[in-house]
């Protein structure tokens, strides 16, 4: 895979801060089941469930 510009990866909006993140390279397999920037705004929407 050739190296990319960090503008050109594909960002997604958080369901939880509605701010918007950047594709990683961890999240490659899984990128269309990502729905939250971090494990804390994950652990939030539960909470608040």
């Amino acid at each position: 895979m050739r190296m990319r510009k960090k503008s050109e990866l594909p960002t997604k909006t958080c369901q939880q801060c509605q701010l918007p993140f950047t594709w990683r390279k961890k999240w490659e397999k899984v990128w269309d089941e990502v729905k939250y920037c971090s494990d804390r705004c994950r652990q939030d929407s539960k909470r608040h469930s």
